[in-house]
């Protein structure tokens, strides 16, 4: 582990601790003899993130983190909050299984967490994220967020993977409209 101070290779570790995050070390320089500390993440696998254009990347902790900080700026939330998200993220894409996860997905993730956060820095994210076209647009999803109304990305995957039956009558309908025989003859 190189010294963040004078650069050299070499430190030794004074303390080690587990914490929730992975293992916090405490190091001394050998050379200068200052300490600092350091954090060992386990990485369990690697997920590539399918951006919009098909370009593929390695899934970042640190990029979606710098992210999430623009969009909080100067609002009152603190580092662990963010860090808490991004960990809740990566868990989640990491629990998926897959080795390719689309970027919308991680955005949306995102866009969840911040929205129960601070709508400020939901109102942010979203408008970069989002790209919003025009004013009209922009206050719409204002208005959403006012009135309650945003779905969560559980609940928008969900309304987009389970069609809603049709009721009785127009499912006969169309099926007559379909093959109008078919109906009278399963009648038989």
């Amino acid at each position: 582990m190189r010294c963040p101070y004078c650069h050299y290779r070499d430190s030794r570790v004074t303390d080690s601790r587990s914490t929730d995050d992975g293992i916090r070390r405490r190091r001394q320089c050998i050379r200068c003899g200052e300490r600092f500390t350091t954090v060992e993440l386990v990485q369990l696998a690697t997920v590539q993130v399918v951006k919009r254009d098909g370009r593929r990347e390695e899934f970042s902790r640190e990029k979606l983190l710098r992210g999430l900080r623009a969009a909080c700026a100067k609002r009152n939330i603190s580092v662990g909050q963010l860090e808490g998200i991004v960990a809740e993220i990566e868990a989640k894409v990491l629990a998926d299984g897959r080795a390719e996860v689309p970027s919308q997905v991680v955005g949306e993730l995102a866009m969840d967490a911040l929205r129960k956060l601070d709508h400020i820095a939901y109102i942010r994210f979203a408008s970069v994220y989002r790209s919003f076209a025009d004013i009209e647009s922009l206050k719409e999803a204002v208005e959403q967020l006012e009135q309650g109304r945003v779905p969560t990305f559980e609940e928008r995957t969900l309304q987009l993977s389970l069609p809603e039956p049709e009721p009785t009558d127009l499912r006969a309908a169309r099926v007559q409209r379909e093959a109008p025989g078919a109906l009278a003859e399963s009648a038989r």
